[in-house]
């Protein structure tokens, strides 16, 4: 038998529970966020963070908008118990935080647990014991009533140690380990004997944290359970409910969105998700979540950029390209489709109206971002990607039909390299494609002369050695310049397309001529740009008119 073999497993038992509301539900308030970076973070870290990183990310965390904050287990690691002192001592913690400090139910550290917290304002103290069938029945051997007395014993004795400190603003948090795979009538009356203990009340709440200590089911059905556990509680109104899911299935912020239409009031996580296995939630893409559905997350996630480094020059864990929300490149489209809509939706959203981006759900700017990562060209890109590129690095609005043309030269291009073609990349294919200037003629000097309807021009044309001196009539400049062209070179010259616009302001600003041409049935184009708007027309006829004359010449295959 196949060692790969899904018949040793068996499905998740799912609750039988036909009154479930919270599918109907959506999520209009954030919850109380709880970011446990320093403590269940650290801890999954092959090599925890020394006393530099734990400050660094200390100061973010508080310069986000956490008011809740795990630093540690400080009764049973010196690093925990000196960073907790390091806080204190030294006036670090903001009057509206709360550090949260984990200790398991027993007397002994809970008792070294509160000596950290000595001369602190605030403190959320959190216990757990572990309450699941396989926990009880293999790792600790005890029965129900085993377990319960370790919780209440627990809950005791962290009653009893906060009575020694006065003055001190304490709030207690209870979790039953594994909630996820525990029974859900035991969870219940495991947390309502714990409740009996502290006594909460509406205004000084008590925390239950039920935690998918391994994320064992779909997120609905962890719904259901948090549904039914905040229907079976005792004094709801005295607890606050807490989330605390891990992503062995990949669900965590599914799990957490849904436990909170389900009933649930808080959140602990982690940014980017570090944390044990396969990791925590990630409060960071719960958070944008809301955002991008117009809901504050009371948390700043402005400055993205600064997110990502100092997470990962803390954790030693760099952060994914496709990490949602943060990530180098989720902004990016190298898709030409894609980029066609992002670049049409962009030229038409207004300021302040309502985002509504095609393949954007967010505005980049709002986490720090700008558009110019937004838009990135390889072999897949087309056109409209290109012309992004052009347009916001250096003012050249591409009409379609030059697009077009461009966009093949860079493909090619693209697919010949094998890699990403930056914008200085495409302007330089641009240039030495239609704007080429190292060989054939050039307009030196020009003059027009108005006769009625009729102009007549006499063009100077320049290969660098050689003047030749051109003339013809039409019905404007460009018709009697190729009128000129056609008597010198013998070439019969139409402009298929024209298209004009300016780069720059005032005396810096600069004309730039888009021309299609068709010689003797052959298309070409060219581009050309000078502060003289006429002499740009001129030059990018030039470059049309030099790729039939030097077809056939080395400059001319290179171009």
């Amino acid at each position: 038998m196949s060692s790969f073999n899904h018949q040793k497993y068996r499905p998740f038992p799912a609750l039988n529970k036909s009154d479930r509301r919270w599918p109907s539900k959506q999520i209009t308030v954030a919850p109380t966020w709880c970011a446990v970076d320093l403590r269940d973070g650290n801890q999954a870290l092959i090599e925890p963070m020394n006393v530099q990183q734990k400050r660094r990310l200390w100061d973010l965390l508080v310069k986000l908008g956490f008011k809740q904050i795990e630093i540690g287990f400080p009764s049973a690691s010196k690093d925990d118990f000196d960073f907790c002192r390091w806080l204190i001592d030294e006036n670090k913690i903001p009057d509206d935080v709360y550090v949260q400090v984990l200790v398991q139910a027993r007397d002994q550290l809970i008792e070294r647990t509160f000596e950290a917290l000595e001369g602190v304002k605030r403190a959320i103290v959190h216990i757990y014991n572990s309450t699941s069938p396989v926990q009880r029945e293999k790792v600790f051997r005890m029965d129900k009533a085993g377990i319960i007395n370790i919780a209440t014993k627990g809950a005791q004795k962290v009653k009893s140690e906060s009575e020694k400190y006065p003055g001190v603003d304490w709030l207690f948090e209870y979790s039953p380990e594994s909630f996820s795979s525990t029974e859900i009538d035991f969870s219940i009356e495991i947390c309502n004997a714990v409740i009996d203990v502290w006594q909460p009340t509406p205004e000084r709440k008590a925390i239950l944290n039920l935690p998918g200590t391994v994320e064992s089911s779909t997120p609905n059905v962890f719904a259901d359970q948090i549904e039914t556990f905040c229907d079976g509680i005792n004094n709801r109104e005295s607890v606050e409910i807490s989330l605390h899911t891990h992503n062995d299935r990949g669900c965590a912020v599914a799990a957490a969105e849904l436990g909170l239409m389900a009933g649930a009031d808080r959140v602990e996580g982690t940014l980017m998700g570090n944390g044990e296995r396969t990791g925590n939630m990630d409060i960071v893409t719960m958070a944008m979540n809301m955002y991008t559905q117009g809901v504050d997350p009371k948390l700043d996630l402005s400055h993205a950029d600064e997110i990502v480094r100092v997470v990962g020059e803390c954790t030693q864990i760099p952060a994914h390209p496709r990490h949602p929300w943060l990530g180098e490149l989720v902004y990016t489209a190298f898709s030409g489709s894609h980029q066609d809509a992002i670049r049409k939706c962009l030229s038409v959203q207004q300021e302040e109206a309502t985002w509504d981006v095609a393949y954007l759900p967010v505005d980049p700017r709002d986490i720090g971002r700008d558009y110019q990562s937004v838009i990135r060209v390889n072999s897949q890109s087309g056109k409209g990607g290109v012309a992004y590129l052009l347009e916001q690095n250096f003012g050249l609005q591409l009409p379609r039909w030059m697009q077009i043309e461009l966009s093949r030269r860079v493909q090619a291009h693209a697919e010949a390299s094998q890699s990403e073609v930056s914008s200085a990349e495409i302007l330089s294919i641009l240039k030495e494609t239609f704007m080429c200037t190292e060989y054939g003629y050039q307009q030196a000097s020009y003059r027009i002369d108005r006769k009625g309807q009729r102009e007549d021009i006499a063009v100077t044309l320049t290969d660098g050695d050689n003047e030749v001196q051109i003339s013809g009539s039409g019905d404007g400049a460009l018709s009697a310049f190729c009128d000129a062209l056609q008597k010198q070179f013998g070439y019969e010259v139409e402009i298929i397309n024209y298209d004009q616009h300016a780069v720059g302001e005032g005396r810096d600003a600069n004309a730039v001529t888009y021309v299609q041409v068709k010689l003797n049935g052959q298309r070409q184009c060219g581009v050309a740009k000078s502060t003289d708007v006429l002499s740009a027309d001129l030059n990018a006829i030039m470059v049309c008119i030099n790729q039939v004359l030097f077809a056939h010449s080395e400059q001319g295959r290179t171009a």
